[in-house]
């Protein structure tokens, strides 16, 4: 399997967060993605979670820059 992964500079949030995570395996990510999701953005480890993160997967690297996703005002 090729490396994967995830990065939050994809997605707005208000915390503008910067965290890309990357593994060679999909289990592996999931889990680290589960953790920061948990720990740092204050979701619940769920399964609706784990499914959400596993489809936000990418093949490949994150790049070393990228611009960030600005957070929608409400």
């Amino acid at each position: 399997m090729s490396r994967q992964y995830i990065d939050c500079r994809e997605y707005p949030s208000a915390m503008n967060c910067s965290i890309a995570l990357s593994a060679d395996s999909q289990q592996e990510l999931l889990e680290a993605a589960v953790q920061h999701a948990v720990a740092i953005h204050g979701h619940a480890d769920t399964p609706e979670l784990r499914r959400q993160l596993t489809t936000m997967f990418k093949s490949g690297t994150p790049p070393l820059q990228q611009t960030q996703a600005k957070a929608v005002s409400a």
